[in-house]
């Protein structure tokens, strides 16, 4: 058969089919293709499984039959599962079974399970004597050697010669001097009491003190004061008068024997930086002294009345840095000479303590007003009928005059509502309470000299103070 016969017969229509193929049947004379048959490995490697007449592909949209297995539950690759427990990652162990006491170990089974023989025992036994008996012998050589902690043999060096106070300080010897002119005082009311310190003025027995101290006497005819000494012997006193606008008062102990009298000295000569010593009960601890220095002189301190007080005064105080707390009000404030120079009055503090600042009366200006406690049992006062308010600005400082009295000293000096006063009798007055201060220390009926302010000039002239 030629080639194109045989390509027709392969690719050429059966006999018998004129038009579009169909399976009619091929004439058993004609040849048909025939297809070999698979390679073994093939048919293996891509054919269908044994009893598998379907294809290989999976219908994607074919649910699940029920014969289908389930896929167990795994928590770590599935999301949504639940926490749950599985068994422990260490298998328990079931405890032992209890048994009976077993036998008793003597020391031959403690030391390396009876292979130690007896006589061995027996040779440490006597090596352990024999090292204690030697570290005992060496302890008592060492004890007998070494020097001991404590001792009945030992002798203190003391020195009983007499002391002729050579090695006394000054302010040693200034207590020695003062001590026994001190006193405190205590106040005992039927609503309370008060403590307070003050001074031997003569040998009548009048005590100079502070008017704060024994102010709470002054309204209740039951009340008690009493003055302890430096011997702790207490002295019933009574209250001679006292001063709200200084701050001073006087009472007096009868038939005491062998007062010590206090040695006035002359604040006017008090300089700053002299050695000064403060006496008194501070807190209530009587027959106390502190030492400083005087830190400034003529300070304007105002006092003003209280729950326990009714002194509305403005002193021209002393400063002073020794320790001045409650309790020390009333007593003598010393110079290093045993000379008395002021009365310890106030304390300046935020907290309640000493932080420095002390003020006391200038002995100068306590005596006149003392002294008249004592004769006339009431003190009169020089007043020229202001009251008046600081003012610092820029043009002036002063005490600027808010009320002047009719018929008053200011009103026959001159003086207007609205005047600052810069001067009084030889003093720069730079606020109300030097003002005050500066009146007060004048004399009654004595012209003194001062100078005011007035729409931007100042004057001076004269004022004539008269008594309260």
């Amino acid at each position: 058969m030629t080639d194109d016969n045989q390509d027709e017969a392969v690719f050429g229509r059966p006999d018998g089919v004129t038009g579009s193929f169909a399976h009619s049947g091929a004439p058993a004379d004609r040849r048909q293709p025939v297809l070999a048959a698979p390679d073994p490995v093939l048919s293996e490697a891509f054919g269908r499984p044994p009893g598998e007449s379907q294809t290989l592909q999976r219908d994607p949209y074919a649910r699940p039959t029920d014969d289908e297995p389930e896929t167990p539950d795994d928590p770590w690759r599935d999301p949504d599962a639940s926490a749950s427990l599985t068994s422990p990652a260490i298998a328990e162990t079931a405890d032992a079974p209890v048994t009976g006491p077993g036998p008793k170990l003597g020391i031959r089974e403690l030391l390396n399970g009876r292979r130690v023989h007896w006589w061995a025992l027996a040779t440490i036994g006597m090596v352990a004597l024999l090292v204690g008996v030697a570290g005992g012998l060496v302890g008592r050589w060492t004890a007998e050697v070494a020097t001991p902690l404590n001792s009945n043999s030992v002798k203190l060096n003391t020195d009983d010669s007499a002391d002729d106070g050579e090695g006394a300080t000054n302010v040693t010897k200034v207590a020695d001097a003062m001590r026994r002119a001190v006193v405190t005082i205590e106040v005992r009311t039927s609503a309370g009491g008060s403590t307070g310190s003050g001074f031997v003025l003569d040998k009548n027995g009048y005590i100079v003190t502070n008017n704060h101290v024994v102010s709470m006497a002054s309204s209740d005819k039951n009340a008690k004061i009493e003055a302890v000494f430096a011997d702790r012997s207490r002295v019933p006193a009574r209250l001679v008068g006292r001063d709200p606008k200084t701050d001073l008062a006087v009472i007096k102990v009868d038939d005491v024997q062998n007062l010590m009298v206090s040695r006035l000295g002359d604040s006017s000569k008090v300089a700053i930086g002299s050695n000064v010593v403060a006496f008194g009960a501070p807190l209530g601890l009587a027959r106390t002294v502190t030492t400083g220095i005087v830190s400034a002189v003529d300070r304007p301190v105002p006092l003003r009345p209280d729950a326990e007080s009714d002194t509305d005064a403005v002193i021209n105080a002393i400063q002073t840095d020794a320790a001045i707390n409650p309790g020390n009000s009333g007593g003598p404030l010393v110079d290093s000479e045993a000379r008395v120079i002021g009365v310890n009055t106030a304390a300046r503090t935020a907290s309640g303590g000493s932080i420095g600042l002390g003020f006391a009366i200038p002995i100068n200006e306590a005596i006149p007003v003392v002294r008249s406690l004592i004769e006339h049992g009431k003190v009169v006062h020089p007043v020229i009928g202001v009251s008046a308010a600081t003012v610092r600005n820029d043009r002036v400082f002063g005490a600027q005059v808010k009320d002047v009295a009719n018929g008053s000293a200011a009103q026959r000096a001159g003086l207007r509502e609205g005047d600052v006063v810069t001067g009084f009798d030889g003093r720069a007055i730079e606020g109300a309470d030097e003002l005050t201060v500066a009146v007060r220390t004048s004399k009654i009926d004595e012209s003194v000299k001062f100078t005011y302010w007035r729409e931007g000039r100042t004057f001076d002239g004269s004022i004539t103070p008269v008594s309260d």
